[in-house]
């Protein structure tokens, strides 16, 4: 097993290798949002365009960018973000979700943080995110990055399977990256 800063310094590498990617990270870093990732198929894709030796990179479908405020007393403020990283690159499509309203959505309790929300994600190789910051590269996710790089597709058993496969199906991960695993614990 390689250490988890073993597959951060390979996902630093890909994401160094990637101009766009870069891009989108310093318009989320000028937000100057300390708690402000760029998550999910963001890095998941890239991975997994790696394992599969795709190139260019599959195209961003949407960038979810993702951060934690409980105490946000402007309830806009997803939106406000969202509209500020939509004038600085408008051909990005950007998702940008709060973290500490979303359990109301899902029916969890409370989460505590930003990786704790993301343990509550459909899928454990989805549950992965990205900071820059001044430079250097801060990785999070909520169940490590072994399964990612090892080219798996694992249900996490905190969602419904049936959420799962639906959007294994509908995003048709096994069409385009074959080589993936599914994953039912």
């Amino acid at each position: 097993m390689e250490p988890e800063n073993g597959f951060e310094a390979r996902l630093a590498q890909l994401l160094l290798a990637d101009p766009t990617r870069l891009q989108i990270l310093k318009a989320v870093e000028a937000l100057s949002v300390d708690s402000a990732f760029v998550a999910a198929g963001f890095l998941r894709n890239l991975v997994w365009d790696a394992l599969h030796a795709i190139h260019p990179p599959t195209p961003l479908n949407d960038v979810d960018v993702i951060y934690f405020d409980n105490t946000d007393p402007y309830p806009h403020a997803a939106s406000d973000y969202q509209a500020q990283l939509a004038s600085q690159l408008p051909n990005v499509r950007w998702q940008v979700k709060n973290q500490a309203v979303m359990h109301k959505r899902n029916g969890d309790n409370p989460y505590t943080g930003i990786v704790d929300a993301m343990r509550h994600w459909p899928e454990k190789e989805t549950a992965v995110a990205v900071q820059l910051h001044q430079g250097s590269f801060t990785f999070v996710s909520g169940f490590g990055f072994e399964s990612l790089f090892n080219g798996r597709l694992s249900w996490n058993p905190a969602r419904d399977q049936r959420t799962f496969l639906h959007r294994v199906e509908q995003k048709q991960w096994l069409s385009r990256w074959p080589k993936l695993q599914i994953t039912m614990p």
